[in-house]
């Protein structure tokens, strides 16, 4: 069975986008034609590329690392901080090729502007390492899908993960055989 992971992009303190990876992650088990598994960067501890290494560090990149390496293809859950993406998911993002190369992915956004400049930023970062990212985006709106710091998205921004998870799915199954050749070449 195709397996892709729903990937935070944030590690702040009082984030809302833990809370938007659940509700993605949600909505995708209703589906049967993939499994899907929350991966938050959060849980990993990973120190900022550069830091000189400690052995704490260097374990949570490793398990970080073979968990990537599991799925075959990632939606990420990404706010927009500063008209891009979060630091966070920038510096994880960065330990990672192999674990993500010839795999498909998608984005789900939100932000004041529905996280798009994060999304067209994101788009870069995964093209260098050669992830192929779908064209249909998840958007959310700061002021119209959070209610009291809750996520409660409209109906109409809901609806907007559905293909999202279409192209993702048939994305990363049209992309096994890729890894395969790419495996034996």
């Amino acid at each position: 069975m195709t397996k892709i992971a729903i990937v935070t992009g944030s590690t702040r303190d009082g984030r809302k986008n833990r809370q938007v990876a659940e509700w993605v992650l949600a909505k995708a088990q209703e589906r049967d034609d993939a499994e899907f598994d929350l991966v938050d960067i959060a849980d990993y501890h990973l120190p900022l590329l550069g830091e000189p290494a400690r052995e704490q560090g260097v374990a949570s990149v490793k398990e970080f690392s073979a968990r990537m390496d599991e799925f075959d293809g990632f939606i990420f859950v990404t706010p927009e901080y500063n008209h891009s993406v979060s630091p966070a998911l920038a510096n994880a993002l960065s330990y990672l090729k192999p674990e993500l190369a010839n795999k498909a992915a998608g984005i789900v956004s939100y932000g004041s502007a529905f996280g798009a400049r994060a999304v067209e930023h994101l788009r870069g970062i995964l093209s260098e390492l050669q992830v192929a990212h779908v064209q249909k985006t998840g958007l959310f709106s700061l002021f119209v899908d959070f209610k009291d710091g809750a996520f409660a998205p409209s109906e109409l921004q809901a609806a907007s993960v559905l293909p999202v998870f279409d192209q993702v799915v048939l994305w990363a199954k049209a992309l096994e055989t890729v890894r395969a050749e790419a495996a034996v070449a």
